[in-house]
């Protein structure tokens, strides 16, 4: 039976990553959970508390990503992308490290999906516009979608899923998780600046000229943004979900953007990706069947049970290597069951490092990073396989061993 359930993560793990003819995840995921039932692999009932268990992570999921699409709609990454033109004209550093600001708070703020699909391509048309290489900003999104996302409990899926066991609320959480955060970014940005130095010395043809103009800044989308932050920090004091409040937030930004036509109700459900949010659920469902087998049983034999310096280093780097092994959201789903209730919260928060730092040493570790593959190539921004190992070897297990130690040290 472990070797039909470990058949069954595979295939839904292989078919999300190649997605032939564009099709979504759900199509292996739903049958394979249907399998994984008929056979005995999940009882009903443990199906059925898997998929209760994370209807509020994938209900904050479509609001979020419905708040971004709102976002975008009223201009933000439009003004993002005059600001960066105007501001980083003349200095491929200077530009860089505006990239890096801009991508560690989208990724904090909307998630890392929005930094992905949104971002991505707006910071690619800059440098282009900029007359710079495009490779150190396209890829510092790549990395700082996984990377940037420890801030907040709704920076990424991995994060809320994990949330509840941390027994923290959203704004301890925060506190916590600040400096490592940006000891994290600090650490990758350094190591993006020697790595691709020669890209950042190239000359530029045709500079911008300093007066470029910068679009008016979207205050009214930028204020729901703030109030939406705000409110997740409140939220958890009175006992709010997250998708409740940006489902609120993404309300509040539904009537400019359909008063205006900038968007649709067609383009709105296309954006809530409600296969991928089925997807999430089929697969939590797959991966219970793994994790109530042997294997969950191994794992748990082998995690630390206590939050020393020594075991916070070893869950995250058993969470790194099981992201890149399994995929993030999979790896944080069965690592967490190993861990067991009650874990201490150093632990939850080491694996929640290893799991989303993890997945910038290889294109399989984050379904963000398959995303940014293909986002990247739309943008004639192809990504090299060897560029984003070399890349990856050079920063990830560095900032796992920065931020672990940073959060040991916080705690």
């Amino acid at each position: 039976m472990t070797v039909v359930a470990v058949m069954l993560v595979a295939a839904v793990l292989v078919f999300a990553i190649v997605r032939p003819r564009g099709l979504p995840e759900i199509v292996v995921a739903g049958p394979a959970a249907a399998i994984a039932l008929a056979i005995g692999l999940v009882t009903p009932g443990q199906a059925w508390d898997e998929i209760t268990e994370l209807l509020p992570t994938v209900g904050f999921l479509a609001a979020i990503l419905v708040l971004a699409h709102f976002v975008d709609a009223l201009g933000v990454f439009t003004w993002v992308a005059s600001v960066l033109t105007r501001t980083g004209g003349g200095n491929p550093r200077r530009l860089l490290t505006l990239v890096f600001v801009v991508a560690a708070v989208t990724t904090a703020v909307l998630s890392l999906d929005a930094t992905v699909v949104l971002l991505t391509p707006v910071v690619i048309r800059a440098a282009r516009a900029l007359r710079m290489q495009v490779r150190p900003h396209a890829y510092a999104t790549a990395h700082l979608s996984n990377s940037a996302s420890t801030l907040l409990p709704v920076s990424n899926l991995t994060n809320l899923i994990a949330f509840s066991a941390t027994g923290l609320t959203f704004i301890h959480f925060a506190a916590v998780m600040a400096l490592p955060w940006l000891v994290t970014v600090a650490i990758e940005l350094a190591v993006f600046l020697v790595f691709f130095r020669r890209d950042l010395a190239d000359p530029i043809a045709e500079p911008v000229p300093s007066e470029a103009p910068v679009q008016p800044a979207p205050i009214l989308a930028l204020s729901v943004l703030t109030a939406t932050l705000v409110g997740f920090a409140l939220g958890g004091l009175v006992g709010i979900a997250p998708g409740w409040i940006a489902a609120a937030g993404a309300a509040v930004l539904a009537v400019p953007a359909l008063r205006e036509g900038l968007t649709t109700p067609r383009r709105i459900l296309f954006a809530a990706d409600l296969w991928f949010c089925a997807f999430v659920l089929a697969l939590g469902v797959v991966v219970a069947g793994l994790s109530a087998g042997p294997v969950g049983s191994w794992l748990g034999d082998r995690l630390p049970t206590e939050a020393s310096l020594l075991g916070m280093l070893l869950t995250a780097g058993i969470a790194a290597v099981a992201a890149n092994l399994l995929n993030n959201l999979p790896a944080t789903l069965l690592l967490l069951a190993a861990l067991g209730p009650g874990a201490p919260a150093g632990l939850v928060l080491a694996l929640l490092i290893g799991v989303n730092l993890g997945p910038n040493l290889t294109y399989v570790g984050s379904l963000a990073t398959m995303l940014w593959r293909r986002v990247a190539t739309d943008g004639r921004c192809r990504p090299e396989l060897g560029t984003f190992t070399r890349l990856g070897l050079a920063t990830t297990p560095l900032a796992i061993v920065a931020a672990t130690t940073t959060l040991w040290l916080v705690l």
